[in-house]
């Protein structure tokens, strides 16, 4: 009796579809990132009370030297002189007038930055500003 010696099969990994699920991956993790309009680093000072602004809101931030980034809520931040921010705003007042404007100043930040960026909020008809502060524990 004559028996044949069956050749073993060899294993390999397809890889023929790994380029596929490595752009799906890179897809997802696109889509699923939060991206922030507003890097400031500014230290906030504290509330009890809290009030819900839409994540499209324009926002302004002054630092503790008073320089204030501005950003349309859809771009990134970006520094802007007090003077340039009266035009900016009145030209995102233009396109929604119910816009929210979303100011964070650092708590240590002089009171007249935040009185000049109000002032020029107030002469672009802004009519939803909120104050951006660290909620403060309660109990």
């Amino acid at each position: 009796m004559n028996l044949k010696v069956a050749k073993r099969a060899e294993s390999y990994i397809p890889t023929a579809s790994m380029a596929d699920i490595a752009f799906l991956l890179i897809v997802f993790f696109m889509v699923t990132s939060t991206i922030t309009v507003d890097r400031t680093a500014v230290e906030l000072p504290t509330s009890l009370e809290r009030v819900e602004v839409p994540k499209d809101a324009a926002v302004i931030a002054i630092d503790e030297t008073g320089q204030v980034f501005f950003s349309n809520g859809e771009e990134d931040s970006r520094a802007i002189s007090t003077q340039d921010l009266l035009p900016s705003a009145a030209f995102i007042m233009s396109k929604n007038s119910l816009k929210y404007f979303l100011i964070k100043a650092d708590g240590n930040a002089e009171y007249r930055y935040i009185d000049q960026v109000m002032e020029q909020l107030r002469q672009a008809a802004v009519r939803n500003i909120a104050m951006l502060t660290q909620q403060e524990g309660v109990g």
